[in-house]
Order: C-alpha cells, then structure tokens, then sequence
C-alpha cells in the first residue's frame, strides 16, 4: 500500500475527476488522504479516501452564494482572472503550502497530488522533496507550439498576422500571471526555496503533468516530457439523483451548465423557453447553483437539479451546454453532438476544440431563445456533427480501457532504483 495525499479545492468540475481518481487508486490498494474544503468531506469519503480539511488556505465551509470566496461571473474577464489568480492559485500559496507542508510531517505521503489550479500544494512537495504530480482536468494549459494561448477560445493559427497575435496575447498572459510572482515567491522563501522568475515556472517542478482529456480532441502539440495525456475521467459524481427518461420518442437533449453557480440563471431561463417550443424531450440538471423550481416549466422540459450525466447520455440526441470540461468530454464519450454557450473560464477554449473537431456549433451565452431553437433543430438534422463526436468516442474508449493517471502516478510514487555501482 502506497500513501497518497491529494489536494483540491472547491472548484466545481474539477472536483469528480479528481474524485474518480482518488477512487481508482484506492480500489487499486492504495491510502488517499484528501486536503479539501469541508463542502467537499462526504465526496471525498464516497470515494473511500480520507477528507482533511484546509485550516489557514481558503476554503468553504457551506454551499452558498455567500460562501463563494472567487466570484468571477460579475466581472470582465480580465477582472475574474485577476480573481482566480490572487484568491485561489497563487495569491494563498504560502497559506495552502503551510498546510501541506503540517499535513506532510503529520503523516509522510510518497506523492502530492494536486489540482492545477493551486500552486502552494507545488512549493510545499517541492521544499520536502516528495514528487509531485498536477491534475489536469481539462484541456492542456501548458504552453506549446502552434497551440493558442489558453483563455481566449481561439483556433489554431491559419497564417502569420494570427501567430504574431497569438505569441502577443500569450506574452500578455506571462505578464498577467507574473503580477502575482511576489506572492509566490514569499510562499517559496516560507519553505526555504529559491525564488523563481516567472509564476508558471512553478509548474516544472511536477515530476507529471496528467492532463486528463482525450488527446484527440485537444489540439495537437509537443508537449514538455513531464506533461502526459492519459484521458477523461468519465464518473458522475457521488451526488446525483436517480433518473427515469421521459416518456416519448422524440429526440432526447440533455441540457448541464455549471454545477456550481455562474450567474447562468438567465441562459437557463433562454434554453428553457427554446426548448419548450420544439419537438424534443429535454432534460435540464441545474447542479447546487441554481434551484430547478426558480425555472419556468414546459411540458417537455424535466427540471432537475441532479441526475447521472452518463446514463442520460445513452438515449441523448443533442447536449446543450456551457462546455464545461467534464459535460462536454461525457458527450463525446456517448458520440453525443453539442451545443456549446460558454459562459467564461476554460469553456470558450472548450468550445473551440468542440467546434475544430466538427462535434458542434458555437453560440455567445447572450443568444436569444429564438436562435438556441435554431441551432438545436440545426443540430439534430446535421448529421456530420454526430459522426464527428462519434470519432472521438472512438479515441476515449482506447484512452479509458486502462487508468492511464492511476498507472502514472504509481510510476511516480515507486521507489527509483539506484545508480548503476552504488
């Protein structure tokens, strides 16, 4: 049995990937211990792992609109990066790398094992000397060539002019994490590293990178030797409700945006009233954001606020979504269409990919009810789309027959063997 300790926040999608992961190293004879929010202790006990909660690193306490301490729905995205970056990745890490580093004395792991978005995990493995592995769940972030700069939901770059833009707006993006680099570096002079130069610089210090989507459906690149594709977590989470189809044979479209709350209330009321007119069976899961009675009902439309993803996707036609990783990557893994209205965060990037691989259409979360029937019924009758998505259903069941992340953090975890001659 190998010791494992794992560290998450709160953050939405990210969270049942990293559940699914904690699982499978547990079913496979390992002990995972857990450092999260409190909100997060029974889904990580549903995983068979150890919950530890953050003391001095933020963390909530409750599921509220109140308790959201990066609220980046409300501002330009500029203004919610700056958000992320300074309330969750990098402006705590001394206090997240304080708790890792007591957590690791209390009780020694052979891994950290971190999700991408906090950095402090990173300084304290680094400063103890315990590999150290990111959990990527979504699509590459790591910057590599020919492939957009990440945040903006571009497509790869067709001619000169967009590869000077793009090099531009990812220089631009340096600058932006490396407003942060002076909080970082007291976290790294906390536990008695050097200081870097640049924020993302903190990131070659994983002994892996495990990006956790399909490589055929990210765009290609060569990737540094740390960073490793080993496909999408495709598990529920723990907390959904049992779920009965709708009776009637029309198409049947599943409609997820966040699961946590994005200030999608209007784009839910929009797709609701779209829906409602057509000749569709449509299934809408608000997630804890959203109360599925504050939704105007139509006939054809169940609201609900859980329901297995994975089992409703079996009899889908259609997903109409706001492209979060873990909904877009379990459509495709069903052969399912989508209809992609990115609110922010990674989804236009999502979005992108989507659309490049032929899986999808694209609409501004602003679309009006009217133009969302359109391209549901556009959709529906489309069918390259559904061939498209089908092609990369083919490409995640080979990713997903072995546990890829599960194997590569147990090659980080064993021991090395020692110089030839000592």
């Amino acid at each position: 049995m190998t010791e494992f300790l794992m560290t998450t926040w709160d953050g939405a999608g990210a969270t049942p990937p990293l559940m699914s992961v904690a699982r499978a190293l547990v079913a496979r004879g390992h002990a995972v211990r857990v450092l999260a929010d409190p909100v997060l202790a029974d889904e990580v006990r549903a995983a068979g792992a150890e919950h530890v909660s953050w003391t001095r690193a933020p963390h909530r306490r409750e599921r509220s609109l109140a308790s959201l301490f990066v609220r980046d729905f409300d501002v330009d995205p500029a203004e919610g990066f700056a958000r992320l970056r300074d309330r969750v990745t990098v402006g705590p890490a001394a206090e997240f790398a304080a708790d890792v580093r007591e957590e690791l004395r209390r009780r020694p792991a052979a891994a950290v094992l971190s999700e991408l978005l906090i950095f402090g995990p990173l300084v304290a493995a680094e400063a103890a000397g315990v590999p150290a592995v990111v959990l990527n769940p979504t699509i590459n972030v790591v910057p590599a060539p020919g492939v957009p700069p990440f945040g903006f939901g571009l497509m790869p770059a067709r001619d000169e002019a967009e590869r000077a833009e793009h090099e531009q707006l990812a220089a631009g993006m340096v600058a932006a994490w490396d407003a942060a680099l002076p909080a970082l570096n007291r976290a790294r002079a906390q536990e008695g590293l050097a200081p870097l130069e640049h924020v993302l610089d903190q990131g070659r210090s994983a002994a892996r990178v495990l990006v956790m989507t399909s490589s055929a459906f990210d765009f290609p690149a060569p990737l540094p030797p740390n960073v490793r594709y080993v496909g999408p977590r495709l598990d529920d989470p723990s907390w959904t409700n049992p779920w009965q189809a709708p009776a009637g044979d029309d198409p049947l479209v599943l409609v997820a945006l966040s699961s946590d709350y994005q200030a999608q209330d209007d784009l839910l009321r929009r797709i609701v009233a779209a829906l409602g007119g057509l000749p569709v069976r449509a299934v809408v899961t608000t997630g804890h954001g959203i109360d599925p009675q504050s939704l105007s009902p139509a006939p054809n439309v169940q609201l609900l606020r859980t329901a297995p993803h994975r089992q409703i996707l079996r009899h889908a036609a259609l997903t109409v979504t706001h492209c979060g990783h873990g909904t877009t990557l379990k459509s495709l893994a069903a052969g399912v269409p989508l209809l992609c209205l990115p609110m922010g965060r990674d989804q236009y990037d999502i979005a992108a990919r989507v659309v490049h691989a032929g899986a999808g259409v694209r609409l501004t979360d602003a679309a009006p009810p009217e133009q969302i029937a359109r391209a549901v019924m556009q959709l529906l009758a489309a069918p390259q789309h559904r061939a498209a998505a089908q092609r990369i259903a083919a490409a995640i069941a080979e990713e997903t027959a072995e546990d890829l992340a599960a194997a590569e953090i147990e090659a980080v975890a064993a021991p090395q063997p020692a110089p030839a001659g000592v």
